[in-house]
């Protein structure tokens, strides 16, 4: 693996410089050093200018991103779980490399089938037993 390049999955990797990230202060746990210091991250992913990732990839990825994406094309991630700047960067890492896993799964195609002959029979079977059974509930009309 070259130098500064994370592994999203097997051969698949994202270089560090397509990353951007700033700290910021966080809302949640961390008492008045919550109002101090600045350990939430907001984490920048530039999907568009990625040269790591192919073209499908980055169509899936930005559409599982949805509203994270902005419009000039980064994947925003903002993380303020824990109460210290590395563990929300590591947080924040680990969301998006798990959004990248998901956008490299290509979705299976659907191929439309039709039903069998036999599963047609059956139905027809069904339906025809089911009317009758109500045909004989109904009984004489009239007196």
């Amino acid at each position: 693996m070259p130098n500064g390049a994370i592994a999203v999955s097997g051969r698949t990797i994202i270089l560090e410089k397509d990353l951007r990230e700033e700290f910021i202060r966080a809302s949640g746990p961390g008492g008045q050093n919550v109002n101090k210091v600045s350990t939430a991250v907001q984490l920048w992913f530039d999907l568009s200018s990625s040269q790591t990732l192919s073209a499908p990839v980055k169509e899936r990825a930005a559409k599982l991103a949805g509203s994270r994406l902005t419009q000039s094309g980064e994947i925003l991630i903002q993380a303020d779980r824990f109460r210290t700047r590395e563990r929300n960067r590591q947080d924040a890492v680990e969301r998006l490399l798990d959004l990248l896993r998901r956008a490299l799964v290509q979705p299976k195609t659907r191929r439309p089938t039709r039903p069998t002959l036999g599963s047609k029979k059956r139905r027809l079977d069904t339906k025809k037993k089911r009317g009758a059974t109500k045909k004989m509930r109904s009984g004489p009309v009239g007196d």
